[in-house]
């Protein structure tokens, strides 16, 4: 038996468009953190590495941007803060050096791959196909993570504190871009 939804519970079209304008949040900031760390690592050795996960983030980016269109969802009020802030965390990191913007990439991959198999296992089988695309996502995402850690993130001064701040900023952005 399915239970009633309850006065305040979301339908699930509001749940959908919830889950699309945080991902679509996530990726925008994503992409952000990428153009700060390649503003500042210009010509360090990670660069070409940075620049690969960039712009898969910029693939991933698009396919939300079509599925916010194609679905009729707004994305979230606040891109003007995510646009400024995911790009200082890229600088800010890379200006520690290299193996901190790695931490960085190492701490907000694992929040983001945990967020969409978390997705992933709410999703109604009627989303098969959206299924497979944050499968996909969630794959390139735990790429990027692994690519942190085989470039040296570990061995950034202080990485448990670091990481740790990082991925509290990510699960607080996912919380606010849900709704706003």
């Amino acid at each position: 038996m399915i239970p009633l939804p309850l006065p305040g519970d979301d339908d699930a079209a509001e749940s959908m468009a919830r889950m699309l304008r945080v991902d679509h949040a996530g990726e925008y900031g994503a992409q952000r953190i990428y153009a700060g760390q390649l503003a500042v690592l210009k010509n360090d050795a990670a660069v070409g590495e940075i620049r690969t996960m960039a712009a898969q983030e910029e693939a991933h980016l698009a396919e939300f941007n079509r599925l916010l269109v194609a679905r009729r969802v707004r994305p979230s009020a606040l891109l003007p803060f995510w646009h400024v802030a995911g790009f200082a965390l890229g600088a800010g990191t890379a200006l520690l050096g290299s193996k901190a913007a790695m931490a960085c990439t190492v701490a907000v991959e694992s929040v983001i791959a945990e967020h969409y198999a978390n997705q992933i296992n709410r999703l109604p089988q009627s989303e098969a196909a959206l299924g497979a695309t944050l499968t996909k996502f969630r794959a390139e995402e735990m790429e990027h993570h692994d690519t942190g850690l085989a470039h040296g993130a570990e061995a950034t001064p202080a990485y448990p504190l670091l990481t740790a701040a990082i991925r509290r900023g990510c699960k607080a952005a996912i919380w606010l871009a849900e709704g706003v």
